[in-house]
């Protein structure tokens, strides 16, 4: 398996994927692909991988740029994480969790914020910090790791593309 930036080609192999990835979760929305649509069409994309095996596409990453009110620069949000059904569970998602905190660390990224699993993100270093809320709410799920410099605080908004 290799993990590469995403190319224009692959945006309709990383829609079908990422539908077919959250239609039987209980936490997916059914917009996830859709969200990956409206951030690459809004350009904020930062960070967009794929997994690649056997010519295909089997997973995908995105990070886009998040809001913390007050202001402070250089934090992302990570998601969706998407891998194909008959592919999860095999370290695919953590390859790509792990190339994408290291694409925001080589930008210069002062940290990453996720709505997750904490038992799944914390093996990362995810962890939640009562100093930042997403909707002015504290949630263990909402976590963050610093990248570099110290961590923030304040109100998390996600790019308009997730529809806060």
């Amino acid at each position: 398996m290799d993990i590469r930036p995403e190319r224009p080609a692959d945006a309709g192999a990383i829609s079908h994927l990422t539908t077919r990835a959250f239609e039987t979760t209980a936490h997916g929305s059914g917009t996830e692909a859709l969200i990956v649509e409206r951030l690459r069409e809004a350009g904020a994309l930062t960070t967009s991988l794929v997994a690649v095996a056997d010519h295909e596409v089997v997973g995908h990453v995105a990070c886009s740029p998040v809001t913390i009110e007050p202001e402070q620069p250089g934090w992302y949000g990570l998601g969706p994480v998407s891998v194909r059904p008959e592919r999860q569970r095999r370290g695919i998602g953590q390859a790509l969790v792990r190339a994408a905190l290291e694409d925001l660390r080589l930008r210069g990224a002062a940290g990453c914020v996720l709505l997750g699993d904490p038992a799944y993100y914390g093996r990362f270093g995810f962890v939640s910090d009562a100093a930042l809320t997403y909707r002015r709410a504290r949630s263990r799920y909402f976590q963050r790791i610093v990248l570099g410099g110290p961590p923030a605080s304040g109100d998390v908004s996600f790019h308009p593309a997730f529809g806060d």
